[in-house]
Protein backbone atom coordinates (compact mmCIF):
# COMPACT_ATOMS: atom_id res chain seq x y z
CA UNK A 1 0.00 0.00 0.00
CA UNK A 2 3.10 2.14 0.75
CA UNK A 3 4.81 1.56 -2.41
CA UNK A 4 1.09 2.72 -4.24
CA UNK A 5 0.69 5.82 -2.19
CA UNK A 6 4.52 6.65 -3.49
CA UNK A 7 3.98 5.48 -7.04
CA UNK A 8 0.93 7.88 -7.22
CA UNK A 9 2.97 10.64 -6.00
CA UNK A 10 5.29 10.74 -8.26
CA UNK A 11 3.07 10.29 -11.40
CA UNK A 12 1.18 13.06 -9.93
CA UNK A 13 4.48 15.49 -9.46
CA UNK A 14 5.62 14.17 -13.01
CA UNK A 15 2.49 15.17 -14.72
CA UNK A 16 2.51 18.06 -13.66
CA UNK A 17 5.69 18.67 -14.81
CA UNK A 18 4.86 17.81 -18.15
CA UNK A 19 1.68 19.39 -18.07
CA UNK A 20 2.76 22.71 -19.23
CA UNK A 21 4.79 21.28 -22.78
CA UNK A 22 1.36 19.81 -23.65
CA UNK A 23 -0.74 23.28 -23.22
CA UNK A 24 -0.17 25.14 -26.68
CA UNK A 25 1.70 28.36 -26.56
CA UNK A 26 -0.19 31.41 -27.25
CA UNK A 27 2.15 33.33 -30.43
CA UNK A 28 3.06 36.58 -29.82
CA UNK A 29 1.36 39.70 -31.40
CA UNK A 30 3.69 41.95 -32.55
CA UNK A 31 2.04 45.11 -31.71
CA UNK A 32 1.89 48.18 -33.76
CA UNK A 33 3.59 51.40 -31.70
CA UNK A 34 -0.89 52.75 -32.04
CA UNK A 35 -2.42 49.38 -30.82
CA UNK A 36 0.15 49.07 -28.01
CA UNK A 37 -0.93 52.43 -26.64
CA UNK A 38 -4.45 51.41 -27.30
CA UNK A 39 -4.20 48.44 -25.51
CA UNK A 40 -2.67 50.38 -22.41
CA UNK A 41 -4.81 53.25 -22.18
CA UNK A 42 -8.05 50.72 -22.45
CA UNK A 43 -6.37 49.40 -19.11
CA UNK A 44 -6.22 53.00 -17.65
CA UNK A 45 -2.84 52.92 -17.85
CA UNK A 46 -2.85 56.93 -18.36
CA UNK A 47 -0.01 59.64 -18.26
CA UNK A 48 1.02 61.67 -15.28
CA UNK A 49 -0.86 64.75 -16.73
CA UNK A 50 1.45 67.56 -17.31
CA UNK A 51 -0.55 70.28 -17.21
CA UNK A 52 -1.63 72.06 -14.53
CA UNK A 53 -5.48 71.79 -14.85
CA UNK A 54 -5.71 68.18 -15.43
CA UNK A 55 -3.33 67.65 -12.29
CA UNK A 56 -6.29 69.65 -10.15
CA UNK A 57 -8.72 67.36 -12.14
CA UNK A 58 -7.26 64.16 -10.96
CA UNK A 59 -6.34 65.16 -7.04
CA UNK A 60 -7.56 68.24 -5.93
CA UNK A 61 -10.45 67.84 -3.41
CA UNK A 62 -13.20 69.98 -1.55
CA UNK A 63 -12.14 69.33 1.60
CA UNK A 64 -8.56 70.04 0.89
CA UNK A 65 -8.33 72.28 -1.66
CA UNK A 66 -4.85 72.20 -3.43
CA UNK A 67 -2.92 75.86 -3.19
CA UNK A 68 0.37 77.00 -3.96
CA UNK A 69 0.74 78.48 -0.24
CA UNK A 70 -0.32 75.12 1.06
CA UNK A 71 1.94 72.92 -1.02
CA UNK A 72 4.61 75.06 0.49
CA UNK A 73 3.67 74.78 4.06
CA UNK A 74 3.74 70.81 3.24
CA UNK A 75 6.78 70.85 1.79
CA UNK A 76 8.15 72.56 4.35
CA UNK A 77 6.98 69.99 7.69
CA UNK A 78 8.08 66.99 5.23
CA UNK A 79 11.32 67.88 5.44
CA UNK A 80 11.19 68.80 9.38
CA UNK A 81 12.40 66.40 11.93
CA UNK A 82 10.72 68.65 14.28
CA UNK A 83 7.75 66.16 13.37
CA UNK A 84 9.99 62.98 15.23
CA UNK A 85 9.98 62.65 18.92
CA UNK A 86 13.67 62.42 19.32
CA UNK A 87 14.00 65.06 16.17
CA UNK A 88 16.38 63.04 14.50
CA UNK A 89 14.23 61.96 11.19
CA UNK A 90 11.56 64.06 9.24
CA UNK A 91 8.89 62.10 6.63
CA UNK A 92 11.92 62.66 3.96
CA UNK A 93 14.27 60.54 6.11
CA UNK A 94 12.11 57.27 4.72
CA UNK A 95 10.77 58.55 1.79
CA UNK A 96 13.54 60.28 0.31
CA UNK A 97 13.35 62.90 -1.94
CA UNK A 98 16.51 65.20 -3.99
CA UNK A 99 16.64 67.47 -0.91
CA UNK A 100 19.05 65.33 1.49
CA UNK A 101 18.71 65.67 4.86
CA UNK A 102 22.02 66.20 5.43
CA UNK A 103 21.21 67.20 9.08
CA UNK A 104 19.42 64.13 9.57
CA UNK A 105 21.31 62.17 12.56
CA UNK A 106 20.42 58.87 11.65
CA UNK A 107 20.72 59.38 7.74
CA UNK A 108 24.28 60.47 9.16
CA UNK A 109 24.23 57.02 11.03
CA UNK A 110 23.30 55.09 8.16
CA UNK A 111 25.82 56.55 6.08
CA UNK A 112 29.10 56.24 8.16
CA UNK A 113 28.05 52.27 8.80
CA UNK A 114 27.02 50.99 5.78
CA UNK A 115 27.87 47.48 6.78
CA UNK A 116 25.15 47.27 8.86
CA UNK A 117 22.58 48.73 6.06
CA UNK A 118 22.41 47.97 2.48
CA UNK A 119 25.03 48.70 -0.02
CA UNK A 120 22.39 49.92 -2.32
CA UNK A 121 21.54 52.68 -0.33
CA UNK A 122 24.93 53.85 -0.18
CA UNK A 123 25.43 53.09 -3.95
CA UNK A 124 21.81 55.19 -4.70
CA UNK A 125 21.29 57.52 -1.88
CA UNK A 126 21.71 60.73 -4.48
CA UNK A 127 18.42 58.96 -6.50
CA UNK A 128 14.71 60.39 -5.81
CA UNK A 129 13.05 57.38 -5.47
CA UNK A 130 10.93 58.60 -2.68
CA UNK A 131 11.87 55.18 -0.91
CA UNK A 132 15.19 54.88 2.00
CA UNK A 133 16.58 51.76 0.09
CA UNK A 134 16.88 49.66 2.77
CA UNK A 135 15.50 46.20 3.62
CA UNK A 136 13.74 47.50 6.45
CA UNK A 137 12.31 51.47 7.46
CA UNK A 138 14.85 52.71 10.46
CA UNK A 139 12.57 54.93 12.97
CA UNK A 140 13.19 57.04 15.64
CA UNK A 141 15.87 55.78 18.20
CA UNK A 142 17.03 53.68 15.47
CA UNK A 143 14.07 50.74 15.76
CA UNK A 144 13.47 49.24 12.92
CA UNK A 145 10.06 48.70 11.44
CA UNK A 146 7.70 46.14 12.78
CA UNK A 147 7.81 43.11 10.62
CA UNK A 148 10.84 43.96 8.85
CA UNK A 149 8.44 45.94 6.53
CA UNK A 150 10.34 47.71 3.61
CA UNK A 151 9.55 51.52 2.57
CA UNK A 152 7.23 52.00 -0.19
CA UNK A 153 8.12 54.72 -2.48
CA UNK A 154 5.95 58.09 -2.04
CA UNK A 155 5.95 59.16 -5.81
CA UNK A 156 2.98 58.66 -7.35
CA UNK A 157 1.31 57.41 -3.93
CA UNK A 158 -1.84 59.87 -4.16
CA UNK A 159 -3.25 58.22 -7.29
CA UNK A 160 -2.69 54.82 -5.74
CA UNK A 161 -6.11 53.57 -4.58
CA UNK A 162 -4.76 51.07 -1.30
CA UNK A 163 -1.50 51.88 0.90
CA UNK A 164 0.43 50.26 3.30
CA UNK A 165 1.71 46.69 2.33
CA UNK A 166 -1.76 44.71 3.27
CA UNK A 167 -3.85 47.68 2.02
CA UNK A 168 -4.91 48.66 4.98
CA UNK A 169 -5.44 52.32 4.18
CA UNK A 170 -7.11 54.27 1.34
CA UNK A 171 -6.17 57.96 1.28
CA UNK A 172 -3.18 59.58 1.68
CA UNK A 173 -4.41 61.78 4.28
CA UNK A 174 -4.98 58.12 6.04
CA UNK A 175 -1.11 57.30 6.27
CA UNK A 176 -0.12 60.37 8.06
CA UNK A 177 -1.15 60.03 11.33
CA UNK A 178 0.06 56.54 12.27
CA UNK A 179 3.49 57.47 10.21
CA UNK A 180 3.34 60.89 12.93
CA UNK A 181 2.26 58.23 16.03
CA UNK A 182 4.02 55.05 15.48
CA UNK A 183 6.62 54.05 17.63
CA UNK A 184 8.01 52.56 14.89
CA UNK A 185 8.15 55.59 13.22
CA UNK A 186 8.04 58.83 14.08
CA UNK A 187 6.66 58.42 17.81
CA UNK A 188 5.30 61.37 18.55
CA UNK A 189 1.92 62.29 19.93
CA UNK A 190 -0.29 64.74 18.86
CA UNK A 191 -0.49 67.30 21.47
CA UNK A 192 3.48 67.28 21.70
CA UNK A 193 3.24 67.78 18.09
CA UNK A 194 0.92 70.84 18.15
CA UNK A 195 2.80 72.29 20.97
CA UNK A 196 5.61 72.06 18.87
CA UNK A 197 4.47 74.23 16.10
CA UNK A 198 2.95 76.46 18.36
CA UNK A 199 6.37 77.23 19.59
CA UNK A 200 7.68 78.33 16.86
CA UNK A 201 6.96 81.64 15.28
CA UNK A 202 7.57 80.40 11.34
CA UNK A 203 5.04 78.15 11.76
CA UNK A 204 2.21 79.87 13.50
CA UNK A 205 2.38 82.50 10.72
CA UNK A 206 2.13 80.22 8.24
CA UNK A 207 -0.79 78.17 9.52
CA UNK A 208 -2.00 81.13 10.26
CA UNK A 209 -1.97 82.34 6.55
CA UNK A 210 -2.82 78.75 5.05
CA UNK A 211 -5.67 77.70 7.69
CA UNK A 212 -8.13 80.15 9.40
CA UNK A 213 -8.07 77.81 12.50
CA UNK A 214 -4.23 78.25 12.73
CA UNK A 215 -2.21 75.13 13.57
CA UNK A 216 -4.01 71.89 14.58
CA UNK A 217 -3.07 68.62 14.15
CA UNK A 218 -6.03 68.15 11.17
CA UNK A 219 -3.95 70.53 9.22
CA UNK A 220 -0.85 69.48 9.73
CA UNK A 221 -2.05 66.47 8.14
CA UNK A 222 -4.66 68.34 5.10
CA UNK A 223 -0.74 70.52 4.62
CA UNK A 224 1.46 67.16 4.10
CA UNK A 225 -1.50 65.58 2.36
CA UNK A 226 -1.48 68.28 -0.92
CA UNK A 227 2.23 68.00 -0.86
CA UNK A 228 2.45 64.43 -1.17
CA UNK A 229 -0.38 64.79 -3.88
CA UNK A 230 2.17 67.38 -5.83
CA UNK A 231 5.11 64.30 -5.90
CA UNK A 232 3.93 62.93 -9.29
CA UNK A 233 6.42 61.73 -11.94
CA UNK A 234 6.83 61.93 -15.61
CA UNK A 235 9.25 59.14 -18.11
CA UNK A 236 9.38 58.24 -21.55
CA UNK A 237 6.73 56.01 -21.12
CA UNK A 238 4.44 58.88 -20.15
CA UNK A 239 5.60 60.62 -23.27
CA UNK A 240 5.08 57.34 -25.49
CA UNK A 241 1.64 57.36 -24.12
CA UNK A 242 1.20 60.86 -25.36
CA UNK A 243 1.47 59.95 -28.33
CA UNK A 244 5.48 60.37 -28.87
CA UNK A 245 6.54 57.27 -30.47
CA UNK A 246 10.10 57.53 -30.27
CA UNK A 247 10.02 58.58 -26.72
CA UNK A 248 10.95 54.78 -25.70
CA UNK A 249 13.34 52.61 -27.26
CA UNK A 250 12.44 48.91 -29.34
CA UNK A 251 13.63 47.12 -26.32
CA UNK A 252 11.46 48.94 -23.98
CA UNK A 253 8.21 48.59 -26.46
CA UNK A 254 9.05 44.52 -27.16
CA UNK A 255 9.49 44.58 -22.65
CA UNK A 256 6.12 46.68 -22.50
CA UNK A 257 4.46 43.67 -25.09
CA UNK A 258 5.71 41.01 -22.58
CA UNK A 259 4.15 43.04 -19.85
CA UNK A 260 0.75 43.18 -21.54
CA UNK A 261 0.83 39.38 -23.17
CA UNK A 262 1.80 37.29 -20.13
CA UNK A 263 -0.29 39.07 -17.98
CA UNK A 264 1.59 41.35 -15.62
CA UNK A 265 -0.63 44.15 -16.62
CA UNK A 266 -3.06 42.25 -15.21
CA UNK A 267 -2.32 43.31 -11.80
CA UNK A 268 0.33 46.44 -12.35
CA UNK A 269 -2.36 48.23 -13.95
CA UNK A 270 -3.82 52.12 -13.67
CA UNK A 271 -1.80 55.07 -14.15
CA UNK A 272 0.47 54.53 -10.91
CA UNK A 273 1.32 50.89 -12.94
CA UNK A 274 0.17 49.34 -10.02
CA UNK A 275 -0.91 50.36 -6.18
CA UNK A 276 -4.29 49.97 -7.34
CA UNK A 277 -5.18 46.04 -6.30
CA UNK A 278 -4.45 43.37 -3.35
CA UNK A 279 -3.36 40.19 -4.70
CA UNK A 280 -2.13 37.15 -3.83
CA UNK A 281 1.21 36.30 -3.37
CA UNK A 282 2.61 33.98 -4.18
CA UNK A 283 0.02 32.40 -6.10
CA UNK A 284 2.06 29.30 -6.85
CA UNK A 285 3.14 26.94 -3.73
CA UNK A 286 6.55 26.27 -2.84
CA UNK A 287 6.51 23.13 -1.00
CA UNK A 288 9.42 20.56 -0.23
CA UNK A 289 8.02 17.23 -0.35
CA UNK A 290 8.96 14.22 1.47
CA UNK A 291 7.66 10.84 1.28
CA UNK A 292 7.54 8.53 4.79
CA UNK A 293 10.37 6.41 4.05
CA UNK A 294 12.44 9.00 3.04
CA UNK A 295 13.13 7.58 -0.29
CA UNK A 296 11.49 10.23 -2.68
CA UNK A 297 12.50 13.73 -1.62
CA UNK A 298 12.44 16.69 -4.14
CA UNK A 299 11.27 20.10 -4.40
CA UNK A 300 7.66 21.37 -6.36
CA UNK A 301 6.73 24.35 -7.43
CA UNK A 302 2.67 24.16 -8.74
CA UNK A 303 -0.35 25.77 -8.19
CA UNK A 304 -1.79 26.58 -5.47
CA UNK A 305 -4.98 24.41 -6.18
CA UNK A 306 -2.70 21.40 -7.04
CA UNK A 307 -0.80 21.63 -3.29
CA UNK A 308 -0.54 18.27 -1.60
CA UNK A 309 -1.52 17.51 1.57
CA UNK A 310 -0.04 14.27 3.02
CA UNK A 311 1.63 15.19 6.23
CA UNK A 312 4.67 16.50 4.30
CA UNK A 313 6.54 19.41 5.78
CA UNK A 314 6.43 22.90 3.96
CA UNK A 315 9.08 25.07 4.58
CA UNK A 316 8.04 28.25 3.13
CA UNK A 317 5.30 30.29 1.15
CA UNK A 318 7.36 32.54 -0.78
CA UNK A 319 10.80 32.22 -3.04
CA UNK A 320 12.85 34.25 -0.09
CA UNK A 321 13.30 34.22 3.18
CA UNK A 322 10.09 35.91 4.33
CA UNK A 323 11.93 37.91 7.68
CA UNK A 324 9.67 39.71 9.64
CA UNK A 325 6.96 37.04 9.08
CA UNK A 326 4.85 39.20 7.77
CA UNK A 327 1.24 37.69 5.71
CA UNK A 328 -0.02 40.48 4.48
CA UNK A 329 -3.45 41.32 4.99
CA UNK A 330 -5.48 38.39 7.30
CA UNK A 331 -2.58 36.58 7.29
CA UNK A 332 -3.77 35.40 3.81
CA UNK A 333 -0.85 36.35 1.91
CA UNK A 334 -2.57 38.76 0.51
CA UNK A 335 -0.37 42.11 -0.15
CA UNK A 336 -0.77 45.42 -1.86
CA UNK A 337 0.22 45.53 -5.21
CA UNK A 338 3.72 47.80 -5.25
CA UNK A 339 3.86 50.79 -7.51
CA UNK A 340 5.91 50.44 -10.50
CA UNK A 341 6.75 53.50 -11.84
CA UNK A 342 10.49 54.48 -10.58
CA UNK A 343 10.88 51.02 -10.01
CA UNK A 344 14.53 50.57 -10.83
CA UNK A 345 15.40 53.55 -7.85
CA UNK A 346 13.28 51.44 -5.02
CA UNK A 347 15.63 48.18 -4.58
CA UNK A 348 14.91 46.54 -2.78
CA UNK A 349 12.30 44.64 -3.48
CA UNK A 350 8.92 43.00 -2.07
CA UNK A 351 7.31 43.26 1.42
CA UNK A 352 10.44 42.46 3.16
CA UNK A 353 13.47 43.59 1.07
CA UNK A 354 14.73 40.57 0.49
CA UNK A 355 15.24 40.72 -3.35
CA UNK A 356 17.88 43.46 -4.70
CA UNK A 357 18.52 43.00 -8.25
CA UNK A 358 15.47 43.71 -10.15
CA UNK A 359 16.02 41.33 -12.79
CA UNK A 360 16.02 38.61 -10.28
CA UNK A 361 12.56 40.35 -8.94
CA UNK A 362 11.39 39.45 -12.56
CA UNK A 363 12.12 36.42 -12.36
CA UNK A 364 10.15 35.69 -9.22
CA UNK A 365 6.95 37.18 -10.44
CA UNK A 366 7.77 35.16 -13.56
CA UNK A 367 7.80 32.38 -12.07
CA UNK A 368 5.67 31.93 -8.59
CA UNK A 369 2.78 34.84 -9.95
CA UNK A 370 2.48 33.85 -13.33
CA UNK A 371 3.55 29.82 -13.59
CA UNK A 372 6.35 30.65 -16.51
CA UNK A 373 10.63 30.38 -16.57
CA UNK A 374 11.20 33.99 -18.29
CA UNK A 375 13.82 33.47 -21.12
CA UNK A 376 17.06 36.12 -20.62
CA UNK A 377 15.64 37.96 -23.37
CA UNK A 378 12.30 38.35 -22.04
CA UNK A 379 13.64 39.69 -18.67
CA UNK A 380 15.94 42.17 -20.53
CA UNK A 381 13.38 43.62 -22.37
CA UNK A 382 10.88 43.95 -19.16
CA UNK A 383 13.32 45.44 -17.42
CA UNK A 384 14.21 47.78 -20.43
CA UNK A 385 10.20 48.80 -20.13
CA UNK A 386 10.28 49.04 -16.42
CA UNK A 387 13.19 51.66 -17.10
CA UNK A 388 11.26 54.03 -19.23
CA UNK A 389 8.87 54.00 -16.16
CA UNK A 390 11.31 56.15 -14.21
CA UNK A 391 10.84 59.92 -14.32
CA UNK A 392 11.33 63.06 -12.79
CA UNK A 393 8.86 65.09 -10.05
CA UNK A 394 6.50 67.21 -12.40
CA UNK A 395 7.09 71.03 -11.60
CA UNK A 396 3.78 72.36 -12.09
CA UNK A 397 4.56 76.30 -12.98
CA UNK A 398 1.30 77.62 -11.01
CA UNK A 399 2.88 76.11 -7.45
CA UNK A 400 6.22 77.79 -7.77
Amino acid sequence: MLRLSLLAIIIMVVWIEILPFFIPKKPKKNYSDEKLREIALSRGMHPIPKEYDKFLKLLDSKDNLITKEKVALGKKLYFDTLLSKDRTISCNSCHMLSQNPRDNKQFLEDIMHPKDKTDCMVCHIKDESGSDRLSTAIGVGGVTAHNHLNTPTILNSALAKYRMWDGSLRTSQAVIAPMIHGKYTMDLSTKELQKRLKNTPFYREEFKKVFVNGITFKNVVKALDVYQKTLLTRSSYDRFLDGNNSAMSEQAKRGFRDFIQLGCKGCHTGITVGGQTIQKFPTRNYNHIIDVTGIFSREHIGRETAAFDFNFKQYQRFPFENKGGFLGKNNQQLFRVPILRNVTKTSPYFHNGSVFDLREAVHIMGKYQLSMELSETQIDEIVAFLKSLDGEVVEYKELK
